[in-house]
């Protein structure tokens, strides 16, 4: 007998939704992770006493677009999700600012009041792309097929009237779109900035589906756990072990064995452990290019494209609250802070980016989220983190990121200390994560967060290659993957865990009433 149905490799966020769904279907599931903590890039960490800091992923968004949580009943194991609202704010060093709110009829009364017009307009692109922005949510909740794609795409109910008008707008790049509904930079920049956290430049063709999402915004929201981004990632490992799982911390897998074409289990140190199926949630470069002997790995997963980097983070522990100059009340400091003054500064980072330097005047994402949970700072504190993009991870000419990274570190301050003056003198401690920390700390090859480039060529049946789209790797039976190098790509959804539950499911061909029960019998 083996020693599980299912051995999951890694604790990140999608392999613990999918060995959740699993033990909750009734198999047993072993998880092996190699940190001393389960969670990966969603975990939390004391880092400066007295202080939570995240150490990657924070704003929880796209996973409230999916029906996880309900579904897990996660509340169980002690997720407790706050609300955060407003949703995003932009502010301008001329005095001006902008606040997405998450009720769409105040977001357009305030764009409107502010930038006359804009605020109509606003409306009106959140109703002719809201279809489409479901339609590409219900297929990240779905096992790629280039069938179902096609035909949801032309079905009708993804955009209103003629997809010979709609299909021109869908291939612009997403930084051209917004010209097609505002007049105002100071509208179409954070709308921009928000569509760029999934990689590719505003100038990028056929992007535009980064912006169309924007809709799902107000209807998802943004949430924070409790006490840090980690409590997701706890809450799961918690409901594996409740239904009879095991979660195995500071455990590194080093192979993955293959008898006769057939996933069997993998190696541990000098111990071996034995599964129906093994499920491997790590890097798909660490699991085609180190785990899985030399022999079964498919020739696609060498045409995998990873990229040069992405963004850099600086997180800091603050005596105080921050306050912007243009806002200086609370509700700014719950939202996303948006800093970025227009289109060009997102293109100018990306041209450094491509240059082999780090962005000389960076795009910013502030998060300061002690303003809606104060159990992340002692009493009158603050946490806050800085995303900055774009920095390469191979630098042009000589010098090396353990070299260049405290002045990059202080450049992305100087850069935020102008929207709130005083935050330098409020600092007790920090950490920056550049694209090398990444790389070494969390696994994330060349420090790009969402695994793969998530560029047209690289999403739905195309990822992480051709012939592995559906969670299974080519040429071996019993062997699935899941994480963010598989569909739908990075970011905090669990999308992929879910989607790779049900193949595991299916194949092992479980009860029908075991997988109403993990699924639902509304699952895509």
């Amino acid at each position: 007998m083996p020693d599980y149905d299912v051995l999951t490799i890694g604790a990140g966020h999608n392999a613990l939704v999918a060995s959740a769904y699993l033990a909750q279907a009734g198999l047993k599931v072993g998880v092996f992770e190699r940190r001393a903590i389960a969670g990966g890039a969603v975990s939390t960490v004391e880092h400066v006493p007295g202080y939570q800091f995240d150490l990657g992923g924070s704003a929880h968004i796209l996973i409230r677009n999916t029906p996880i949580v309900e579904e897990l009943a996660l509340e169980r194991y002690g997720l407790e999700y706050i609300d955060v609202d407003p949703l995003f704010f932009a502010p301008y060093e001329d005095g001006d600012h902008l606040m997405i709110h998450r009720s769409e009829a105040a977001t357009i009364e305030g764009i409107e009041a502010r930038f006359p017009g804009e605020g109509e307009a606003y409306g009106r692109f959140l109703d002719e792309w809201r279809p489409f922005a479901r339609t590409v949510r219900d297929l990240f909740l779905a096992t790629p097929n280039p069938l179902k794609l096609g035909s949801a795409a032309m079905s009708g109910k993804a955009v209103p009237g003629d997809w010979k008008q709609a299909l021109p707008r869908i291939l612009k790049p997403y930084g051209e779109l917004v010209d097609d509904y505002f007049r105002e930079e100071k509208v179409k920049a954070p709308l921009v900035w928000m569509a760029a956290q999934s990689g590719p430049p505003p100038t990028e063709p056929m992007t535009s589906p980064f912006l169309l999402w924007h809709p799902l915004y107000h209807e998802g929201g943004m949430a924070r756990p409790k006490g840090g981004s980690g409590m997701l990632t706890q809450a799961l490992a918690r409901h594996v072990e409740d239904h009879g799982g095991e979660v195995h911390t500071s455990a590194p897998v080093d192979a993955i064995l293959v008898e006769g074409g057939r996933a069997t289990g993998v190696r541990v140190g000098d111990q071996v452990y034995t599964a129906r199926v093994v499920l491997a949630g790590a890097h798909a470069l660490e699991t085609f290019g180190k785990l899985l002997p030399e022999e079964h790995r498919p020739p696609a997963a060498k045409n995998m494209r990873v990229g040069n980097g992405f963004g850099a983070v600086v997180r800091l522990a603050l005596s105080e609250p921050i306050r912007y100059a243009v806002h200086p009340d609370d509700a700014a400091r719950r939202a996303l802070q948006l800093i970025c003054r227009d289109r060009a500064q997102v293109s100018a980072a990306y041209g450094d980016y491509l240059a082999g330097r780090p962005a000389a005047d960076p795009p910013i994402i502030a998060m300061s989220f002690s303003a809606v949970d104060p159990t992340l700072a002692p009493p009158g504190g603050e946490v806050l983190w800085l995303w900055a993009q774009y920095f390469p991870y191979q630098l042009a000419g000589s010098r090396s990121w353990d070299e260049i990274g405290p002045e990059v570190e202080a450049s992305i301050l100087d850069a935020f200390e102008v929207h709130a003056p005083g935050t330098k003198d409020k600092v007790v401690g920090s950490l920056f994560q550049h694209p090398l920390w990444l790389e070494r700390e969390l696994g994330l090859f060349r420090g790009n967060v969402m695994h793969l480039e998530m560029s047209l060529d690289q999403m739905f049946a195309l990822r992480p290659f051709l012939g592995g789209h559906a969670y299974r790797a080519p040429g071996v039976k019993g062997l699935y993957m899941t994480g963010a190098s598989t569909h739908p790509g990075g970011g905090i959804m669990g999308a992929s865990g879910r989607n790779a539950a049900r193949e595991v499911l299916s194949d092992l061909r479980s009860p029908l009433a075991a997988l109403g029960r993990a699924l639902g019998r509304s699952s895509s």
